[in-house]
């Protein structure tokens, strides 16, 4: 590409400058151009008068960029001229700096955008504006209103929990304070029972003694010594049992064949 770099221009040798004249442009037009072609994308998604092509946002085109009379405060205001992809017709939009936008003229209809306009696509008014900005402001204290009501019902279902594993707690906490109790009272009672067991043994001791002689026999009433007597004499009186012997005694076999009706054949001899 260095051949077509080049820094000075080729002048023919029969070139007069004094030629060249100068052209002036109309009163009240700028230094820069007025027209100039520009290579843009659609600003938004359009449908073609002519044929009915639907255009949509993003798409390249060669415009031709005018500069109106027309001004916002002091931002200028351009319009841009199109041609259809399908039937060539011109299609002409400019900018909206009122509204940060663009604006369609002729040749194209804006699809409608909902998220843009309001109610059926026109533009609304300073009243209906207030009015739009009065409702979200009060859907905005619904929502909010909404929103600290959800707060306190998950903050109420918190304490409630809380409360639930302080009552469960507490209660663990009897349980096991009554099982202590519980093993206190049983010891103290194992504890009652010996002493009871020990006092009686002694109070028998005691008695025990009491009714001992000096010889450690122990004092009989009259009807138990005569009784004794008694049994003395009828035991002396009564015969001495019989002396036990291990003589093996045969017992006789029974006869179950007779039991059956089953004679049984004499020897031969």
């Amino acid at each position: 590409m260095s051949e077509r770099k080049v820094l000075t221009k080729y002048y023919p040798p029969d070139f007069d400058p004094s030629k060249i004249t100068r052209t002036r442009r109309p009163p009240g037009e700028s230094a820069g151009a007025k027209v100039q072609t520009v290579r843009l994308m659609a600003p938004f998604s359009m449908k073609c008068l002519s044929c009915g092509e639907y255009i949509y946002k993003g798409r390249k085109f060669n415009a031709r960029k005018e500069v109106t009379e027309q001004r916002y405060y002091a931002i200028p205001i351009f319009r841009f001229y199109i041609r259809c992809t399908r039937c060539s017709g011109e299609i002409t939009f400019k900018t909206d700096p009122k509204n940060m936008d663009y604006e369609c003229e002729r040749g194209a209809k804006r699809n409608f955008e909902i998220w843009r306009q309001g109610d059926g696509g026109e533009k609304e008014t300073d009243e209906e504006r207030l009015d739009r900005l009065e409702r979200e402001q009060e859907e905005k204290t619904a929502m909010e209103e909404l929103e600290a009501k959800v707060v306190d019902a998950k903050q109420e279902i918190a304490v409630a929990d809380a409360l639930d594993e302080i009552r469960t707690r507490n209660a663990r906490n009897e349980r096991a304070k009554g099982k202590e109790v519980d093993a206190a009272g049983g010891l103290e009672e194992r504890l009652m029972e010996e002493e009871r067991r020990r006092v009686e043994a002694e109070d028998a001791e005691r008695a025990r003694r009491a009714f001992m002689t000096e010889e450690g026999e122990k004092v009989r009433r009259i009807g138990e010594e005569e009784e004794k007597e008694g049994g003395g004499e009828e035991k002396r009186e009564m015969a001495p049992p019989p002396v036990p012997t291990f003589q093996r005694t045969v017992k006789k076999k029974r006869d179950f064949g007779a039991a059956l009706g089953i004679k049984k054949k004499a020897a031969l001899v």
